[in-house]
């Protein structure tokens, strides 16, 4: 793939890391510094909703 020069994003559409234009914003995350952060988009999503899960049960 590309260098990291711009804007990574991961296509929630193909499962997979897209560099510069590509799918639509609606069908994927981002955008991410490098391809790295783009591709533990996810995971990183999945810790974020379990954080605000676990914060919504302490109210």
């Amino acid at each position: 793939m590309a260098g990291d020069d711009g804007d990574w994003w991961f296509c929630l559409k193909h499962m997979k890391v897209e560099h510069g234009p590509g799918c639509p914003n609606k069908d994927r995350m981002g955008p991410y510094p490098t391809e790295s952060a783009a591709a533990g988009a996810l995971a990183l999503a999945r810790e974020r909703n379990e954080a605000w899960r676990r914060d919504d049960g302490e109210d």
